[in-house]
């Protein structure tokens, strides 16, 4: 079992409320991540399109899980808390959705900084994709990272 697949199995533990929403961890690497999200009677709202707090979710539990991968080496030594969210709703997103998300630098270069001066900040991109591979959400988090005490 490789790091990366130790983090992709506790994150679930970790935030019960992904999992409550129905989020799956699809993958989890060096800095990237996907999930994903079907459509139930739970995430859909009035119109019979997924929520917009269900995806929201999605796309958070995608970044978190990207900054986690990134962070790999020292993720059991730091406290990450997203500092800010912002959303776009691009289109009607109906079905099941898939989050790819991306850390905006390279692991090496946010490793160093934290061991340089014990903090971290930098932003996570999402991308929520429907079943036919539109774009229906676009989302950047950012994450903010410092060494334990």
């Amino acid at each position: 079992m490789t790091p990366f697949d130790m983090i992709k199995a506790q994150l679930g533990t970790i935030v019960p409320f992904q999992n409550h929403v129905g989020v799956r961890l699809l993958e989890l690497g060096d800095g990237v991540a996907s999930a994903e999200l079907d459509q139930s009677t739970d995430t859909s709202n009035h119109i019979q399109t997924q929520h917009a707090g269900a995806m929201f979710t999605l796309g958070e539990a995608a970044s978190g899980a990207a900054m986690a991968g990134a962070m790999a080496p020292v993720i059991l030594t730091v406290r990450p808390v997203a500092k800010d969210a912002r959303i776009a709703y691009v289109k009607i997103a109906k079905g099941t959705l898939t989050a790819h998300a991306k850390t905006s630098a390279p692991s090496a270069d946010l490793l160093a900084e934290l061991e340089s001066i014990g903090k971290v900040a930098f932003e996570v991109t999402i991308d929520i994709r429907d079943a036919d591979h539109d774009t229906v959400a676009e989302m950047a988090v950012t994450w903010h990272l410092s060494q334990r005490s």
